[in-house]
C-alpha cells in the first residue's frame, strides 16, 4: 500500500499584492477619473447660444434653431 506524500499547499497572497488585481481595478478607476475631468470642462465651457439665426445659412438654420432650444429650453 502506497501512500502519496504529503504537499504543502500553495502560499496565500494577500489580496493587495495580487497584479492582476490592480490591473483590473485600474480601468474602471481611470474611467471615472476621466468622466469627472469631462464633467468638469463641460460645466466650465458650456457651449454659447447662437444670438441671430439669421447669419447662419438657411440651410443650417433648423439645426441652429434646435441647438439654441436645446441650450436654454426655449423655442
Amino acid at each position: 500500500m502506497k501512500t502519496s506524500p504529503e504537499v504543502a499547499p500553495p502560499p496565500t497572497v494577500t489580496w493587495w499584492r495580487s497584479p492582476m488585481l490592480w490591473l483590473v481595478i485600474s480601468g474602471p478607476a481611470l474611467v471615472v477619473v476621466a468622466s469627472f475631468a469631462t464633467l468638469t470642462l463641460a460645466i466650465l465651457n458650456p457651449d454659447p447660444v447662437l444670438e441671430s439665426p439669421k447669419a447662419t445659412h438657411a440651410s443650417q438654420l433648423p439645426a441652429v434653431q434646435g441647438r439654441n432650444h436645446a441650450a436654454t429650453g426655449v423655442p
